[in-house]
């Protein structure tokens, strides 16, 4: 919940200052059961309607994104077994059709942008478990966490998506 409640803030700012539209997907919960003490309606009983795909969605400079928060207490490594079967298809999906996509890993105590592709690549081509720190280090790259923005992910989208098409302006 930290690492989701620091790109929440994030995407607030983004959205009250007209840079992005990314919004948190609900998670698909199906009401099984609800009581009204004191006439307010607290849902008791629920379960998962389908699996989810990932955290986070919306616009960016006209081009979809999509990307999923993580966190390890590992040192060493990024385990493999965070990022559900269904989520790699799904971000496979997302490169197929042009739109941007990656994950935000909070590690070490520091955050990191690992773009969608490096992602498939290193799992196509690695026969590993896990992602180790350091190829976590070279390949992906650092966000610095700040005031506002807290965690200024679009700064470093806009370097890997929109080279030197960027206005300093918008």
């Amino acid at each position: 919940m930290f690492l989701e409640n620091l790109i929440n803030e994030s995407n607030s700012y983004y959205v009250s200052t007209d840079k992005a539209l990314i919004f948190k997907k609900p998670t698909p919960i199906k009401v099984i059961n609800v009581v009204y003490p004191n006439n307010k309606a607290i849902i008791n009983k629920a379960v998962f309607d389908h699996i989810s795909t990932l955290d986070y969605n919306g616009l960016y400079r006209g081009k979809y994104i999509e990307f999923d928060a993580k966190e390890s207490k590992n040192k060493t490594s990024f385990p493999l077994s965070n990022i559900k079967e269904h989520q790699l298809l799904h971000i496979q999906n997302v490169l197929n059709h042009k739109g941007i996509v990656f994950l935000i890993i909070f590690i070490c105590n520091s955050f990191y942008l690992l773009d969608g592709k490096t992602l498939i690549n290193f799992i196509k081509n690695e026969n590993r478990k896990s992602i180790p720190i350091d190829f976590i280090k070279e390949k992906a790259y650092k966000i610095e966490e700040k005031y506002i923005p807290r965690l200024d992910y679009l700064k470093i989208v806009d370097s890997l998506y929109f080279k030197g098409e960027y206005d300093e302006k918008n």
